[in-house]
């Protein structure tokens, strides 16, 4: 048997690759949409990839099952539950997918959406034990998926609570305690909250050091699995829909177009977003008045998501030589509307001089005086809210990052702005994002929160 793990930093995203190497026939399971990976590996093992199975409508990225199945000629498999606009095969429980001696054997595991299923591996047929699950999002290693998501339309979180319950206490704690679990995401997604950093696990450790394994009631699982979920990035649902529909395919081949100054200027004019992935430092010390900084060495797509709306067109200013690599992050998520990027930046910037602009960042020591003057700002918390349960900063307003853009009504537009996170990525995004919606007195805090922990306890207050 060959088995691969393809992992997503960006995205903490990971897909998977099953071959039986006697027979060369492969299965590629919740694909990324950039799918060059996959078929080189299968053409350095000498493999054809037969089926491409998603174990549910993805919401935090568009996967690359039409990208694969257009390269290869292999069917699309779902979980019988569901529907899209593209041909698919509806897999049922119990299904067996024959490789060669290698079986693939499908498990419904509804939950996390109603069609989500898992994929048990056999090494060998007749085994009476599996190699491992793909757990998809129905179990993660320290947790579960979510049934809060805005996935599903038409089904309530505490329906698909209970269908989670079940899936994950009556049929994935089942399975013997040797089966490995290789879940479909990793530590920082925000489609669970409690995700580890390992990759894989087994039944008999989840089973023994994950909360939501451990035997309860319905009601009690539900209660714990929905409580305290971070906010979802506003594409979700955006992902969630496109997923299922027929859509323009990723072509990794088509360069993204370079702009002149000139050029991009006149694209900004037109109505186009400037989306500047530079550091924070760079970007702070000169950018183009009313663009939105996502720093490209982060969460990007997601942090992009959850600022910029999908069918916004969008030019780029990238880090030096990193253009593909950010139109490709962004295409992940279904983001196709790149204009273009600015052919060296810091050349073209004084020619631009008249529309930069620069950031304004405070030290926590400097809030601490403007606090404590007769006209304080008011300090925006975009961290998340299991972070500030943690510790605040007094007087201070909350609105998570991912809740800003719909929420910047309850900004108050009549004082000074200082922006925090935890520290200081996510303090850029956001104090940017409320620039450009015409808020002009705004800072962020440099160093987060972490920075103001560090005064000494009285300069605090």
């Amino acid at each position: 048997m060959f088995f691969a793990q393809y992992y997503l930093d960006c995205l903490s995203q990971a897909s998977y690759m099953i071959a039986d190497e006697s027979t060369g026939k492969a299965v590629v399971i919740d694909p990324r949409r950039d799918v060059s990976e996959y078929l080189a590996d299968a053409t350095a093992h000498g493999f054809t990839i037969e089926a491409v199975i998603n174990t549910h409508f993805h919401a935090d990225f568009l996967a690359g099952h039409l990208e694969l199945a257009a390269r290869t000629g292999a069917w699309i498999g779902y979980g019988h539950r569901a529907e899209a606009e593209y041909p698919i095969h509806k897999l049922t429980d119990g299904q067996r997918i024959d490789l060669g001696d290698v079986s693939l054997e499908i498990l419904e595991t509804p939950g996390h959406t109603p069609e989500s299923i898992s994929v048990l591996v056999y090494e060998h047929a007749a085994d009476a034990t599996p190699y491992g699950v793909l757990t998809g999002d129905a179990l993660f290693i320290g947790d579960v998926g979510r049934p809060d998501l805005l996935a599903s339309i038409g089904v309530t979180a505490d329906e698909l609570g209970r269908m989670l319950y079940d899936s994950i206490q009556h049929k994935l704690m089942a399975l013997p305690d040797a089966v490995r679990v290789f879940p479909a995401h990793g530590a920082g997604s925000a489609c669970g909250k409690n995700l580890s950093t390992e990759r894989q696990s087994t039944i008999g450790q989840q089973r023994l050091t994950n909360y939501a394994c451990a035997p309860m009631s319905e009601k009690k699982f539900v209660a714990l699995v929905t409580a305290g979920q971070p906010s979802a990035p506003g594409y979700f649902v955006y992902d969630a829909i496109l997923n299922r529909k027929e859509h323009g395919l990723f072509d990794p081949a088509a360069a993204p177009r370079p702009l002149s100054a000139a050029e991009f200027l006149a694209d900004r004019s037109a109505g186009a977003l400037v989306l500047d992935a530079r550091d924070v430092q760079e970007f702070a010390a000169g950018h183009l008045r009313g663009s939105i900084n996502v720093p490209a060495d982060g969460r990007f797509a997601e942090q992009a998501g959850t600022v910029v709306a999908p069918e916004q067109k969008v030019i780029v200013i990238a880090p030096q030589d990193r253009e593909e690599e950010i139109v490709t992050r962004l295409a992940r998520i279904g983001f196709d509307q790149v204009g273009g990027y600015l052919r060296e930046p810091e050349g073209a910037f004084p020619a631009m001089a008249d529309d930069m602009d620069q950031a304004s960042r405070l030290t926590a020591d400097q809030l601490r005086q403007e606090l404590n003057s007769d006209q304080p700002p008011l300090v925006l918390d975009v961290r998340g809210t299991a972070e500030r349960q943690e510790g605040l900063i007094d007087g201070s307003l909350h609105i998570p990052l991912a809740e800003l853009p719909r929420r910047l009504d309850e900004v108050p537009a009549d004082r000074p702005l200082v922006v925090h996170c935890a520290g200081g990525h996510r303090s850029s995004i956001a104090a940017s994002v409320l620039r450009h919606a015409g808020r002009t007195d705004v800072s962020d805090l440099l160093g987060g929160y972490g920075a103001w922990l560090l005064l000494p306890a009285p300069a605090r207050t």
